[in-house]
């Protein structure tokens, strides 16, 4: 009986540094600049890995008073650049944890 009990004691201390290790690569996912661009770099943008914006850089051709979905377009473009990037990295730096468990709703 207490074989079995040392099993789940050495267990649980493999989840307890897995689950360091889960977040300690989110924070440094967290912490990492992700840089998206569009066209010619006429807009760029810099997110953190929590996808929060922390910069935009627009280029002044970029700005047409007679064109302002110009502009739209290229915000969307560079936004979504940085969200595929950061989504990319979150699944290569997060996905070996949960790789080969079949958790429901992941």
């Amino acid at each position: 009986m207490m074989r079995g009990m040392g099993n789940m004691q050495g267990m649980m201390k493999k989840m307890q540094k897995m689950q360091k290790e889960m977040q300690d690569s989110q924070a440094d996912l967290n912490s990492s600049a992700f840089t998206g661009k569009a066209s010619d770099e006429a807009v760029v943008v810099t997110f953190t890995g929590d996808k929060k914006m922390t910069d935009i850089n627009i280029k002044p051709e970029a700005i047409d008073p007679d064109d302002p979905d110009m502009l739209q377009d290229l915000i969307l473009m560079a936004v979504n650049d940085a969200m595929t990037q950061i989504d990319k990295t979150t699944e290569q730096t997060m996905g070996k944890y949960t790789q080969g468990l079949n958790i429901p709703g992941l």
